[in-house]
């Protein structure tokens, strides 16, 4: 998804794989499979086990967050980008969406989230899972 901060025009836009909070009486795959709909509106989807964790830290609209995520496989044979039940923060965030080639995505220079999504990607598309989870939180500045 590619969004930008609705209150921050110095911030530049990224590109963002979905997700969100999980809800009450939810497991954080049936929180992913619904924040996949709610951005995207795919629906018809196996997912997977959790592959990477991260703490993040970030502004977002004013806001501040402190979130421990976990990122699950998410198999799918693609679909339109068609949105549904966005908050109305993500709707004045997210710009569109649209699908990336493995190599096309390594070689653009935009942002990305996960921010070491380019780094650990690779692995995954072939077919490497891990037997746990890797902890993909971004890297201290120095």
């Amino acid at each position: 998804v590619n969004a930008e901060d609705p209150i921050d025009p110095f911030k530049p836009a990224w590109w963002e794989i979905p997700g969100g909070g999980i809800s009450w009486g939810e497991d954080s795959a049936t929180a992913a499979a619904r924040e996949l709909y709610e951005e995207t509106g795919i629906a018809d989807i196996e997912m997977g086990p959790v592959i990477w964790t991260q703490h993040v830290q970030f502004t977002f609209a004013g806001l501040h967050f402190d979130s421990d995520e976990k990122i699950h496989l998410a198999r799918c044979d693609g679909g339109e980008y068609r949105p549904r039940h966005l908050e109305a923060l993500e709707a004045a965030a997210f710009m569109g969406a649209r699908w990336w080639g493995l190599d096309e995505l390594l070689e653009a220079d935009f942002p990305v989230l996960p921010e070491l999504l380019r780094e650990h990607l690779p692995a995954i598309i072939s077919g490497h899972l891990p037997d746990e989870p890797i902890d993909i939180s971004p890297r201290p500045i120095v």
